[in-house]
């Protein structure tokens, strides 16, 4: 007899009323630092991972509507929708009150097979560092050099990365080794700055009938449970720090199940970035 495609009970908990609590969390979250604005967190995965779109999701459960500040390429494709190097705020009020969440993501070209495409590994070090000038376009063939235009050579704090998200599709058949050996020279470059560093796979209502069926299925799906566990051991990201979202893609409407996975990862990402910023201090 075949084995059940859901297991009897959930393998990690997720405490599916609690949307208000968790939002209340995110927005009244602020960097203790004073010469920190906002926790940077730095978005990166291959191409058509859903990056921009869990950007836009993000926007969508902190406005508690539907908004579209990051474009998102609706073509799957294998060339990078994203170009050039961005800061995603949030924002925050109306009118005259308007401010921004001190949360910002940044969005930068997508991981491609093959040594000149995609974005290049030494790239991302300089964002980590904060030497990549807001709007620098990528060119796979040349990374920034320290005389281009695109460097910023005295970042500040605010301009560091705080928090690393490798953004993965759980709907990816498989991951090609030129993609996984970029994959863990940005992780090991990270680590070396001592970046925190978690990943998110998206996309999982398409992996998965049974989590399509009903976003609760989640943690209960064999599937996903096996996918994270894959994508752990080839990455090198520990289980906990990988977390199942699914983007606003069809919906018109705000979704509760949608907010909760994507503020579950939301709290994370702050949780870990603030550790960093905490250290920063004491440096």
């Amino acid at each position: 007899m075949a084995a059940s495609a859901l297991l009897d009970k959930p393998w990690r908990e997720l405490r599916w009323g609690e949307r208000q609590k968790d939002l209340q969390y995110v927005q009244e979250y602020k960097p203790e630092n004073p010469e920190i604005r906002y926790l940077r967190a730095l978005l990166f995965g291959h191409v058509g991972a859903g990056k921009s779109s869990f950007i836009n999701s993000v926007s969508n459960v902190l406005r508690g509507r539907m908004t579209m500040p990051a474009l998102a390429s609706a073509m799957t494709s294998d060339k990078s929708f994203t170009r050039k190097y961005e800061t995603h705020k949030f924002m925050k009020g109306r009118g005259s009150s308007k401010t921004f969440f001190p949360v910002v993501f940044n969005d930068i070209m997508g991981l491609e097979d093959g040594e000149t495409r995609g974005v290049h590994a030494n790239d991302i070090v300089h964002a980590f560092k904060g030497n990549v000038k807001e709007g620098h376009k990528f060119n796979p063939v040349g990374p920034l050099e320290p005389d281009d235009f695109g460097y910023n050579p005295t970042p500040s704090a605010d301009d560091r990365v705080h928090v690393l998200v490798c953004v993965m599709s759980a709907n990816t058949p498989q991951i090609n080794s030129s993609l996984l050996k970029k994959m863990t020279e940005v992780r090991e470059k990270a680590s070396e700055l001592g970046i925190p560093q978690m990943a998110m796979m998206t996309h999982i209502d398409a992996a998965c009938g049974e989590i399509q069926k009903d976003l609760k299925n989640v943690y209960r799906s064999r599937h996903l449970q096996k996918k994270m566990k894959d994508f752990s051991a080839a990455v090198g990201i520990p289980v906990n720090c990988i977390f199942p979202v699914k983007n606003y893609s069809e919906e018109i409407d705000m979704n509760n199940e949608v907010d909760i996975l994507i503020l579950s990862a939301l709290r994370k990402i702050i949780d870990f970035g603030d550790d960093f910023i905490e250290k920063m201090e004491t440096e």
